[in-house]
């Protein structure tokens, strides 16, 4: 198994309120996970954001912690609950309601990868369901947790960028944007997760550095941004989900030459992001 839950990338000093978090650019894939799916070492990485982590590595220069989970999406989601067992894969789990992502075979213990192909041939132990969960799922949400609570306690407020990719045929599949296809998609669960005002900076950021941007379409938001999203406390959550197939070979799993151009452009928005939550009279903390 990884080594540990996650790293954080912490800045010389804390200057803004903005918490950057990568949940599913995990690439820490153990031997024996591999040997024992159905899959081989390179099309079980199929459901990583590969490379994101990468993306968002400029900003603690920029005085934001960066949190990034070690352990792989097929592994374990940490953009799931707890609870979202799969009983099609875990010995013991009784089926309660309709729950479509774990129906899917996306629960916290994916039972497929991004492209629908199986990864185990069989059921795992309940037992080995929850020491996943025990060793990953809770070090890491209780890491963002303590980060979000710095934030407030620092600066009166909390905002967090879940950071994500997505696959370019979800994109093609989206609502076109002003007629072009979406190259951000901007995820606040349509207004629940975060206060409109930081949104739109958020959205211009990214605008600003020539994206072309859409919200909530198709992507609005899993628990992370749920759970995580209480503007009435002034703790925002939003994410941001960007097409890889703008910096990476999706087939190869393997950057593109322009990707630190790129990188250029993501490091501009970063940038602008952490600038709103620095504590600065010319810069509103929160709408109430």
């Amino acid at each position: 198994m990884p080594q540990k839950a996650y790293r954080i990338s912490a800045p010389q000093e804390r200057l803004s309120s903005v918490v950057f978090a990568s949940p599913h650019s995990g690439c820490d894939y153990p031997e024996w996970f591999v040997r024992r799916s159905l899959l081989n070492a390179h099309s079980i990485r199929s459901s990583e954001d590969a490379f994101v982590d990468k993306l968002f590595s400029s900003a603690s220069d920029e005085g934001a912690p960066f949190l990034v989970a070690t352990a792989p999406r097929a592994f374990l989601d940490l953009n799931r609950s707890a609870d979202e067992l799969d009983p099609a894969l875990i010995q013991g789990v009784r089926r309660t309601g309709h729950n479509p992502r774990v129906a899917s075979g996306l629960g916290v213990i994916p039972r497929v990868v991004a492209n629908g192909q199986a990864i185990y041939s069989g059921k795992m132990p309940l037992k080995e369901a929850n020491l996943r969960i025990d060793t990953y799922w809770r070090p890491y949400h209780a890491a963002l947790l303590r980060l979000l609570a710095e934030s407030h306690s620092q600066f009166g407020q909390a905002i967090l960028i879940d950071c994500h990719s997505m696959p370019r045929e979800a994109v093609e599949g989206a609502l076109r944007a002003g007629g072009k296809l979406p190259e951000i998609v901007i995820g606040d669960r349509f207004g629940a997760a975060a206060h409109l005002e930081i949104v739109d900076q958020v959205e211009a950021a990214f605008v600003a550095q020539g994206f072309v941007v859409s919200r909530n379409t198709p992507f609005a938001g899993a628990y992370v941004t749920q759970h995580y999203g209480r503007p009435a406390r002034k703790q925002h959550a939003i994410q941001i989900e960007i097409d890889r197939s703008l910096y990476m070979d999706e087939a190869r799993i393997e950057p593109l030459p322009e990707f630190e151009h790129f990188h250029e452009r993501i490091k501009g928005a970063i940038r602008s992001i952490a600038a709103i939550g620095r504590r600065d009279d010319s810069l509103p903390l929160a709408a109430e």
